[in-house]
């Protein structure tokens, strides 16, 4: 069941993100080389709390973490670690809140130091999808007229789009209906109306769109070992148009 929220509703999601979009700007000065994803985690964690919200990942599913940390060629899903960021690598870093009752999501790769000409297109590409996939988050389109478009500026720059995990609905609930694949036919799915808060995060990969799940149980990587990104904004659908809560 899809749950569509009131303009206060909404405003409510919006300060939940503007946390989420906070510390992710935080951490954009902490993504260095040396630095540990576990550093960043704590640093996160702390940014959070001082703001009267919770850490929307820790302890769901018994997950133990305030990010999701995700080097090179893992997808999502990432444990921050004591692994040093290097020159040359990407990370995707994922965050999410809760405040005043509501859940703010949202992530980004970052480059560090000299990255290849490849992994600059990659992230490029991927950012650029997500921002495409939004401006379709219209009233009355239809929910894959997102899907189709993400997918179509991915495959056009020769990349993929991981079909395994998918955006989705959130509000009260960290997940919520409807799922957002990032491929599909356009002018299908169910048709958007206002009051619908979605988060959008296209996947994207080099390589084979297939991943497979490390023995941690959560850590997806590519199949082929080829580098992945991510980003994702949450956004709700108005009769003013899109309206991205989780950019300051």
């Amino acid at each position: 069941m899809i749950i569509l929220k009131s303009r206060a509703e909404v405003e409510k999601m919006r300060a939940s993100n503007l946390i989420v979009a906070e510390v992710l700007e935080a951490l954009n000065e902490k993504v260095n080389i040396g630095a540990t994803s576990l550093e960043l985690d704590r640093l996160a964690e702390e940014l959070i709390i001082k703001r009267g919200a919770k850490p929307a990942f820790k302890g769901y599913r018994g997950y133990k973490h305030t990010l999701c940390t995700s080097f090179n060629e893992e997808v999502v899903h990432g444990i921050p670690c004591k692994r040093e960021i290097k020159d040359g690598d990407i990370i995707g870093i994922d965050c999410g809140v809760l405040y005043n009752g509501f859940y703010g999501d949202s992530a980004r790769t970052f480059a560090i130091g000299n990255v290849s000409d490849e992994a600059k297109k990659l992230i490029k590409v991927t950012e650029e999808s997500l921002y495409i996939g939004i401006e379709k988050a219209i009233v009355g389109n239809r929910l894959f007229d997102i899907s189709a478009a993400v997918q179509k500026n991915v495959e056009g720059n020769g990349f993929s789009v991981v079909r395994d995990f998918v955006g989705h609905g959130i509000g009260t609930s960290l997940h919520e209906d409807p799922q957002i694949p990032n491929f599909g036919e356009a002018g299908t799915g169910v048709k958007l109306r206002a009051g619908m808060v979605l988060a959008l995060e296209p996947m994207v990969n080099i390589g084979t769109y297939k991943v497979k799940v490390q023995d941690d149980k959560w850590t997806v990587v590519t199949e082929d070992g080829k580098l992945s990104a991510h980003f994702e904004h949450t956004i709700a659908v108005t009769e003013n148009g899109p309206y991205i809560l989780s950019k300051k």
